[in-house]
């Protein structure tokens, strides 16, 4: 059986009742991999988790509830001691069914549709959910004021910096010009979400229990031969409302298809709407969480904080440019959203 950087895999499969034929390795960023598993009947998955024990107690009591309301992950297979999960040095790590598949596309009407549905599905059946007590959850929900001021005003200190900055390199020459329209469409969503809509959907997501999947992409699911629909990737699950999904998703197709489209958005606001019909208040709260920039801003932190140590300044600032224009196009559908709410 061969290692991986020193990972110790013969050692977690022993825990396993399972006759392995040979291993390959998918991916791996030293805190996180994924190997498939050849066993004599198929495929499993053999990850490396990221995150803490604790947390990991909530995400798999989360995939429980999830498949046991309908939804379609693959199965986490038991230890020969009926354990979830296997923990090395700190380090845990899971073996999963095998989805053998493709992911859906966005440029398929059918296929986009089913993988709206699956994600209002997927809202419907977080209902009744609440993390154990031995779990350390992550929780978004009732926090965006707080994160999304935070966040603005770690950007605006930025663009300040560059204000006052005698000579500007290319970069801060486009922030200086695009960051006032930004800032105050920001500042108008966090206004927003001050009032009474958010605050009663973060009650009722409290009361009633709630998930968000963080990261519900066609990247993230597997259309099987079947056309089911699975979910392959649970490790971001965070306790939040609906609108948080809705909105990293909108944003993903619309980046997709190169500018925000009115129709488009009507369809899928209709195919949700199908699934798990939200109230006039509850969408508001979407289009005030479409308000605020994430892409623009999250292609400042990028840039600022250099996340991708291989990136040019030329390609940060590609990047900061398409992220300015998709974010402006926009504007026609947060001007009209009452027209696309009365649409579905």
């Amino acid at each position: 059986m061969p290692s991986f950087n020193g990972e110790p895999l013969e050692l977690v499969l022993s825990n396993y009742d399972l006759s392995v034929l040979g291993i390959k390795n998918e991916s791996y960023k030293d805190k996180k991999g994924v190997w498939w598993i050849e066993i004599q009947n198929g495929l499993k998955i053999l990850k490396k988790i990221s995150n803490s024990e604790d947390t990991l107690k909530h995400i798999l009591h989360a995939v429980s509830h999830l498949i046991k309301n309908g939804i379609k992950i693959p199965s986490v297979n038991k230890t020969k001691d009926s354990r979830e999960y296997v923990k090395i040095d700190e380090t845990c790590y899971i073996v999963i069914d095998a989805v053998l598949g493709r992911n859906p596309n966005y440029n398929s009407p059918k296929e986009l549709s089913k993988i709206v549905k699956e994600l209002a599905k997927f809202h419907k059946a977080s209902e009744g959910f609440f993390p154990l007590p031995d779990s350390k959850p992550k929780i978004h929900i009732g926090k965006w004021i707080e994160d999304y001021s935070s966040d603005l005003e770690d950007m605006k200190n930025f663009y300040e910096k560059e204000l006052s900055t005698t000579e500007p390199q290319a970069i801060g020459k486009w922030i200086i010009k695009e960051f006032p329209y930004f800032l105050e469409r920001a500042n108008h969503a966090i206004e927003g979400l001050k009032g009474e809509e958010y605050k009663a959907w973060v009650e009722k997501g409290t009361n009633t229990g709630c998930l968000c999947h963080q990261d519900f992409a066609a990247g993230n699911l597997i259309m099987d031969a079947n056309g089911d629909v699975f979910i392959i990737d649970t490790d971001s699950l965070t306790i939040d409302i609906p609108a948080r999904d809705i909105r990293k998703l909108l944003n993903k197709i619309m980046k997709k298809n190169g500018k925000w489209d009115m129709e488009l958005a009507k369809k899928i606001f209709s195919c949700y709407q199908s699934e798990n019909p939200l109230s006039v208040s509850e969408w508001k709260v979407v289009m005030l969480d479409l308000m605020y920039p994430h892409l623009f801003l999250g292609a400042m932190n990028k840039y600022y904080y250099r996340r991708d140590k291989e990136w040019t300044d030329e390609k940060y600032l590609k990047r900061i440019k398409e992220m300015t224009g998709m974010e402006k196009t926009i504007a026609p559908i947060l001007e009209d959203f009452d027209s696309i709410l009365n649409s579905i």
